[in-house]
């Protein structure tokens, strides 16, 4: 036999062996797979699937209709609690041919998960009762099972459901999910993040969570990658009409309305150090804010202590760092009623843009620069209003400097709020108010300016509100001086600051005795 005919025939026989052992690897892979997946699967959860192909030619394995659940429903029928999910097909790329066969795990590059339809049965209101509930319940069981570089995940959807209410906590729809370059090791695993990862992109739509029971937050999409998210179509909204929100308060307390166009963060970095959060953002950029806060005095006084900025900000405790913040094309509108038998008194603020620089918590800080404010509106869709406000936040007395002017107001603006809330309403026109107030947690002193014309005050009956109080009428006008002439008035302001009420009660209560000086 020739050399080369015996170089051929050992060519043909390496060629048969190799399929004869892929055909053989195949077959024992498949026999292999059930047994991991069923058998030898120690976690919580039993996984079971409709079809699954093996290739050892590309290292694949493609499963189909998948099915995840907490073994103990197959004692119990009735049992929810827990993971349970649908899963249409998932595929895993350049798995490792040794571990499967001998560790009795898939370790893999990549796993692409397409359309997962989770459900989370928990007991309680809480989104998360304890992080460590992610790694104990989901990394740690399934790392068991699959260990991978990457995670593909497109067109997912998540629902978590309170046992106790069984109704959502949360909800997201929607779910494109990038993780690469994962690492899970026994150290990580001890971690806050129980992975380490290099590059992440999540985008998401309508999603919903429940942060407690008397509000609810949505967000029709989220976008997210490394150092960058956007939000669009924000809302913070009450579960209740004002009537029964109002019932349900124990102690006087704002209601929050808020709503936004879309909120972008740029250059962000956030995680864990030794079990410690952090958050830093060059920028966070919120467009088109439409935000309303309501307060009732139905319910009795909340009398604990109220903090100034300086102190809420200090007492934030894990690193936190904000460069510029920026409110643009916004709209804030204030309401305070008595009752429920006149309706509210209104302030607004149109056309707000707000700048802040240097939002810093005080964690772990020596030394840190002036956070500083500016705003700019249209109050009472009348007149432009500026403010100028700065504090520090290591300033463990809370001082702090604001400063404002106002142009030009037609102080019958006034009346949806002066009308419904004393009883009054105004005419007459401010052409400059200035105020320029220095304070801190105990006091505030400053001055204020007033160009004015034409002041006129109308007084209203207590149990007829729609019917002028003539007698109390022309008193007043003949104690309000009218017109502050030529010259511009001028009033100095010393006020002590009451505990339990706020920054912005402390600021209308400076501006309202700079009035009563310069008015009366």
């Amino acid at each position: 036999m020739s050399i080369y005919k015996k170089i051929a025939i050992g060519l043909i026989s390496v060629f048969f062996f190799v399929i004869l052992l892929h055909i053989g690897l195949n077959y024992w892979i498949k026999k292999q797979l059930p047994i991991i997946v069923h058998e030898k699967n120690t976690t919580a959860y039993a996984i079971h699937y409709e079809k699954i192909e093996v290739s050892l030619w590309s290292r694949s394995i493609h499963a189909q209709t998948l099915l995840v659940h907490p073994k103990n429903q197959l004692q119990n029928s009735k049992a929810k609690n827990g993971i349970f999910a649908k899963i249409e097909s998932i595929t895993i790329k350049h798995f490792n041919i040794w571990d499967l066969a001998f560790r009795d795990v898939i370790r893999a590059e990549s796993i692409i998960i397409h359309k997962p339809r989770v459900i989370l049965y928990k007991k309680g209101e809480k989104l998360l009762n304890n992080s460590k509930n992610i790694k104990t319940a989901i990394i740690e069981p399934f790392q068991k099972i699959v260990a991978v570089s990457n995670i593909y995940l497109n067109e997912g959807s998540v629902d978590v459901v309170s046992l106790t209410t069984d109704k959502p906590i949360f909800r997201i729809k929607k779910i494109v999910l990038k993780l690469e370059g994962i690492l899970v090791t026994a150290a990580t695993l001890k971690e806050k993040i129980p992975m380490h990862f290099k590059k992440y992109v999540l985008v998401c739509d309508s999603l919903y969570y429940k942060p407690n029971a008397f509000y609810r937050l949505n967000i029709g999409q989220i976008t997210t990658e490394n150092h960058f998210l956007r939000m669009k179509n924000f809302s913070y909204l009450p579960e209740y009409g004002r009537k029964e929100f109002v019932r349900k308060l124990e102690k006087e307390k704002d209601i929050y309305t808020i709503k936004l166009d879309s909120a972008d963060i740029e250059k962000m970095d956030w995680g864990f150090k030794k079990e410690l959060f952090f958050f830093k953002a060059n920028s966070l950029v919120a467009h088109h804010v439409q935000a309303n806060i309501y307060r009732n005095k139905i319910p009795k006084d909340d009398l604990s202590k109220k903090y100034l900025y300086n102190a809420l900000l200090r007492k934030i405790k894990f690193p936190l760092q904000i460069d510029t913040v920026q409110v643009l094309q916004s709209k804030l509108v204030y309401e305070e009623e008595i009752d429920f038998s006149k309706g509210p008194g209104i302030l607004s603020f149109d056309r707000l843009n707000l700048q802040a620089t240097n939002i810093r918590s005080g964690f772990a800080l020596q030394k840190t620069a002036d956070v500083k404010i500016k705003i700019n509106c249209l109050f009472m869709k009348t007149s432009p209003l500026n403010v100028d406000w700065s504090f520090n936040v290591l300033d463990r007395k809370d001082s702090f400097h604001i400063q404002g002017t106002i142009s030009h107001f037609d102080v019958a603006a006034m009346e949806p709020f002066t009308k419904p809330y004393i009883n009054t309403a105004f005419t007459g026109k401010f052409n400059k108010y200035q105020f320029n107030f220095y304070g801190n947690d105990e006091n505030a002193r400053g001055n204020a300016l007033l160009e004015y014309e034409n002041l006129k005050v109308k007084l209203f009956k207590k149990k007829h509100p729609e019917k002028e109080a003539k007698l109390k009428t022309a008193v007043a006008n003949l104690l309000l001086k009218d017109d502050s002439g030529e010259k511009s008035k001028t009033a100095n302001v010393e006020l002590e600051r009451i505990q339990e009420k706020s920054f912005y009660n402390f600021l209308w209560r400076s501006i309202a005795e700079s009035f009563k000086k310069i008015l009366i």
